[in-house]
């Protein structure tokens, strides 16, 4: 999806109600991405869980429990089972930095094909070496926004930039038993054989 295509997607889901703008308001934020976003080259490959970058709209901006209802995965609206936690009581964890706007570019993807089946601890240290950077509950979201089906059954994701810093939770993304997009956690400990962790190359503004 082109930078066009995936703005057109945030309006008809109406992310300026969302965030309480109009429309215009709303727009002045994303359409600065613009250039930086037409000038990413790359191919989106589901397969092997790549995708050149998605557009960004930061939980501060949306809670994050509003971009997961209007999620739509083959028909079916995405949930939030955080419990005992809300979205708000995650937070970024220190070695990773956010960009300061409302809205960037998430750039060069990768949904953790490679570490699939591993504790997320361990797969912390190994998108670390590789020069990359784990994902925060918000970028998870921007994500199957824009490509509901890069979720896949046997390749969700953890998103280990968000901890609440005070337990062993980490978020994920996966397809519940009612095919639901789902938002919930998982132990930093456990691995699981359909569950890898999400990491991305880059996050620029325009």
């Amino acid at each position: 999806m082109n930078f066009d295509q995936q703005l057109n997607n945030l309006l008809e889901k109406n992310y300026p109600k969302l965030a309480d703008l109009a429309e215009p308001d709303f727009l002045s934020l994303i359409e600065p991405l613009r250039k930086a976003a037409n000038n990413i080259v790359g191919d989106e490959d589901y397969k092997e869980g790549h995708l050149p970058f998605v557009i960004v709209v930061s939980d501060a901006l949306i809670p994050a429990e509003k971009m997961m209802s209007v999620v739509n995965r083959n028909g079916v609206a995405g949930v939030t089972v955080l419990r005992p936690h809300a979205s708000g009581n995650f937070h970024t964890v220190q070695d990773v930095a956010l960009p300061s706007a409302k809205a960037y570019l998430l750039v060069g993807i990768d949904r953790g094909k490679d570490n699939i089946n591993l504790p997320p601890n361990e797969a912390m240290t190994l998108i670390k070496k590789a020069n990359r950077s784990p994902l925060t509950i918000a970028e998870g979201i921007a994500i199957i926004t824009q490509y509901p089906d890069f979720l896949m059954k046997n390749n969700c994701f953890s998103l280990l930039a968000s901890r609440t810093g005070a337990d062993q939770r980490v978020p994920a993304i996966w397809i519940n038993s009612k095919k639901e997009p789902n938002l919930g956690w998982c132990w930093d400990g456990n691995p699981h054989t359909w569950l890898g962790s999400a990491s991305c190359k880059d996050r620029i503004l325009g």
